[in-house]
């Protein structure tokens, strides 16, 4: 086979790309895999992982993603640098551009191209990712225990993040730009109920504040332009994510916000070939051990439909 046609294509390389990959390989697929321009996903944006089986004492999210990798690469993946440009999804083999080049045609193809948080985009926020700033309260509440913290949005994922985050630190505060929250009526009782949630309503976040060790508080202005500050350790994102699916709505069947469309438990797309696995699929629980098993899905998928043609 010509080293740019493999029987599975994969696009990206978070838990759900590696862990296709690892199953592509061992099922003789010969896999593709093309890393895109964040090498290891969102992962490698955060530090110690302690949620992820099989690492009693936490490891090292660049590390985990990098044993990944060598896995992968190591049972026979091709694993190759570059960013998918183009795809073609009209014909068979599909058609994918890598980097404005380069062509690959593929029998199967999946998609795990991820999900990306929203940021409010200022600079400070971006200073202290990883050090305090942080769009997972279930990835990152844990290192905040009996702390401070507080939670930008008013929508149900920002109220779940509160709530989740209170069970563990000594004190929530929401940020929220309006006089009300857009949660459903349950969430928004929920964040009301709990004692130590304390909404900061009509303000808007101006700076995260720290010093060399991280997050210390973050300075807000009201909608009178009256700025304050509140000391804090940890500061959540919980505004949204965008899922990495438009290279792909051409083709592929998305719901309302982006995310691809799977058929019931199965990692099929509208597309026969095609398959999405990770956060590019999963709205709801974005975790690295739920992206990786979707990847074992997708790989088994495309392993079947495979066979199924021979």
């Amino acid at each position: 086979m010509d080293k740019n046609t493999t029987q599975c294509l994969i696009i990206g390389s978070g838990p759900a790309g590696y862990t296709a990959a690892i199953y592509a390989s061992r099922a003789a697929l010969n896999p593709i895999l093309y890393e895109g321009l964040q090498p290891g996903g969102q992962l490698t944006t955060t530090t110690v992982i302690e949620n992820f089986p099989g690492y009693p004492e936490g490891v090292d999210a660049n590390q985990l993603m990098a044993d990944m990798r060598a896995q992968a690469v190591n049972l026979g993946a091709d694993v190759r640098p570059g960013y998918v440009t183009a795809v073609d999804l009209s014909q068979r083999p599909f058609r994918v551009t890598v980097d404005e080049s380069e062509t690959i045609l593929a029998e199967t193809l999946i998609i795990a191209t991820g999900a990306t948080a929203k940021y409010l985009g200022l600079p400070s926020e971006e200073k202290y990712r990883g050090t305090g700033v942080s769009a997972c309260a279930t990835c990152d509440g844990f290192f905040y225990r009996g702390k401070d913290v507080a939670v930008v949005g008013g929508g149900d994922t920002a109220c779940e993040e509160a709530s989740y985050l209170a069970h563990l630190c000594r004190k929530v505060y929401m940020i929220v730009r309006r006089d009300v929250l857009r949660a459903s009526k349950a969430m928004q009782e929920r964040v009301m109920n709990t004692e130590n949630i304390e909404i900061l309503w009509e303000s808007q976040t101006r700076e995260v504040l720290g010093d060399e060790n991280g997050v210390t508080g973050v300075r807000l202005v009201r909608k009178n332009g009256e700025e304050y500050e509140k000391a804090i350790d940890g500061f959540f994102l919980a505004i949204g994510h965008h899922p990495q699916s438009d290279l792909f709505k051409a083709w592929i069947d998305t719901d309302e916000n982006g995310y691809i469309l799977t058929d019931g438990k199965s990692s099929r797309t509208n597309v026969e070939g095609v398959f999405a696995a990770g956060d590019v699929q999963d709205p709801q629980y974005r975790q690295a051990i739920a992206a990786a098993g979707s990847g074992c899905r997708a790989a088994l998928d495309a392993e079947r439909y495979i066979l199924s043609k021979k």
